[in-house]
């Protein structure tokens, strides 16, 4: 890495943890966007998600970059990088069907990114769940998330009135990450 892109980077983090720390000053609102990537339940924060499409029958592949990183779409003229986020937590492939779905991330992030999704699940009420008790544990229970732990953009645990687990997904603490920024082997 340059000394320019290492100061892009930089100033790009920057940028966006000051996003962070505003959007940490409004209020919680109960309604999350529920989805499924491979076998996990997972909410989204409504304000950091975008456009919901089906996967395109063309993903183009770039070439020298991550086994995480899918590809490249378009979507209504504009690029967005397609991130397999069940392989970027080392917890293998997500499987594309006629259910699967791309999330764009939200345009306040300023990330052209989409998340591949295996099926969404709609919208999920927060407030009506309870926080899993055993959630100190540093990686969650269904596999964990590789030897370095639990990462920074995984929330909470809930459970739902039926017991299912769901992991709150914070896309503009993935879309920060030096990890996720840095895409290129």
């Amino acid at each position: 890495m340059t000394l320019s892109q290492s100061t892009q980077l930089k100033d790009f983090q920057s940028r966006l943890n000051e996003r962070l720390r505003e959007a940490g000053t409004t209020p919680d609102l109960a309604a999350r966007l529920g989805l499924m990537i491979g076998g996990q339940r997972w909410l989204v924060d409504l304000s950091e998600a975008g456009e919901i499409v089906p996967v395109p029958d063309t993903i183009a592949p770039v070439p020298l970059t991550r086994d995480w990183l899918v590809g490249l779409v378009n979507l209504r003229g504009a690029l967005y990088t397609v991130i397999d986020l069940q392989r970027y937590a080392q917890l293998g492939r997500t499987e594309v069907s006629k259910e699967s779905r791309l999330l764009a991330l939200a345009a306040r992030l300023e990330f052209n990114a989409a998340i591949l999704v295996t099926r969404m699940l709609g919208l999920r009420n927060v407030a009506s769940m309870r926080i899993d008790e055993d959630d100190a544990q540093p990686s969650l229970a269904e596999g964990g998330f590789g030897p370095a732990g639990r990462p920074d953009w995984v929330g909470r645990t809930l459970i739902d009135a039926d017991g299912n687990r769901w992991h709150e997904l914070d896309l503009a603490r993935l879309a920060a990450g030096s990890a996720f920024l840095l895409a290129g082997r």
